[in-house]
């Protein structure tokens, strides 16, 4: 289903292969994930910052306590990708989970010619994906593992963790705070910069979230905010997974006018495929911002027995929740051979002017994410 609105937003969200300044790693805190995860989760970050770091500046938010192993654990990584650790930042802060995406700030562009040289970036209120106020009764992966219940002190860190990241942003200037109406979390927003958002309606037009908003108020705030012209929603699922589907795990755009679409593997519960489907149909049949059809190249999802002997169906192994970064791609690998081949030869194909790089990643899908899901861009300013 589509939503189309002549708007001119005050701010705009570029499409993902805009220029960084830096990306913004979290370190996971022991708090923030299932024990049996949190060694394999530490040494994905540090391998996620080694490899970014031989493209931009990373800013890696870690716990004071966890310094020292941060540290220890990118030298580790530095051994095993290229890298230029002197471009990382280990910086001490009041911080939980690594999935910066989703609790950091959105940073977008101001819409005026006076905002060029001015940086801005939203605080859309993360609220532990809408259960923060009933976190105990809710796993954090399908797992049945045993995760641990974060208290009081730590949700309010996660809940202002994007609004202390902008006030200690100085670099290369102050950043303006943009607050934001409606509560959703960057891995739910994926958009082409010229115009074309795609969302699933489960994790943002849902009442967990947005209780008292609808959607055209709803949509009203996207526009100001993203400075898009069109919305593209998904059904998605309301509690399939505890985002309620977010779309960066499931469609991606290379460039305007092409996506890579992520298909489930045979394993996969029904539920899965028909999110697969239903993305697939509506793209079928939709044009972007600019009245283009979309090239949709679908990428096959790995067999989850890769892990090995696994207590559930779905760990989060898609490919299409990548990264670009300055002239480079950062990609997932899984450990199944073939997928892993083909994804890789894909994004070649369809990036040829770039690096691609592949990083092996065990905990982030098993605890419910994959790479775009764990960086958050700061953006470059306009040259």
């Amino acid at each position: 289903m589509a939503s189309t609105l002549k708007y001119t937003g005050k701010y705009r969200y570029p499409q993902e292969t805009a220029r960084h300044a830096a990306t913004i790693l979290g370190f996971p805190s022991k708090v923030s994930i299932a024990p049996a995860y949190y060694e394999s989760a530490c040494t994905d970050i540090a391998s996620l910052a080694a490899a970014i770091s031989a493209h931009e500046p990373v800013r890696l938010y870690t716990r004071p306590a966890d310094v020292s192993k941060a540290d220890s654990m990118l030298a580790q990584a530095s051994r095993k990708y290229p890298s230029d650790t002197a471009n990382v930042s280990v910086i001490p802060f009041l911080t939980n989970h690594l999935w910066v995406r989703d609790t950091g700030p959105v940073y977008v562009q101001g819409a005026g010619e006076d905002d060029r040289q001015k940086r801005f970036a939203i605080n859309f209120r993360f609220s532990e994906w809408g259960r923060k106020d009933d976190i105990g009764d809710h796993d954090r992966a399908s797992d049945g593992m045993d995760w641990p219940v974060m208290e009081s002190a730590q949700l309010e860190e996660n809940a202002t963790f994007a609004k202390r990241v902008i006030q200690s942003d100085s670099s290369p200037s102050p950043v303006t705070a943009v607050e934001s109406t409606v509560c959703l979390e960057g891995g739910a927003l994926v958009v082409d910069g010229e115009g074309t958002l795609l969302a699933t309606e489960s994790s943002i037009l849902n009442a967990n979230r947005n209780p008292d908003l609808s959607r055209s108020e709803i949509e009203a705030e996207l526009y100001r905010l993203l400075g898009v012209e069109k919305i593209i929603w998904f059904p998605g699922k309301k509690d399939l997974d505890v985002t309620d589907v977010h779309v960066d795990a499931e469609v991606n755009f290379i460039r305007p006018g092409v996506v890579v679409l992520s298909r489930p593997h045979s394993s996969a519960p029904a539920e899965w495929v028909k999110v697969y489907e239903d993305i697939k149909k509506i793209l079928d049949q939709s044009v972007d911002a600019k009245g283009r059809p979309f090239e949709i190249h679908t990428v096959q999802e790995p067999d989850p027995r890769c892990f090995g002997e696994l207590a559930y169906e779905e760990p989060a192994t898609n490919y299409v929740n990548f990264y670009f970064v300055n002239g480079g791609l950062i990609i997932p690998q899984f450990g199944d051979t073939q997928t892993d081949k083909d994804a890789l030869e894909l994004f070649q194909k369809l990036c040829p002017d770039r690096v691609v790089r592949p990083v092996h990643v065990t905990a982030l899908p098993l605890a419910g994410g994959v790479i775009h899901c764990a960086t958050q861009p700061v953006l470059a300013l306009d040259e």
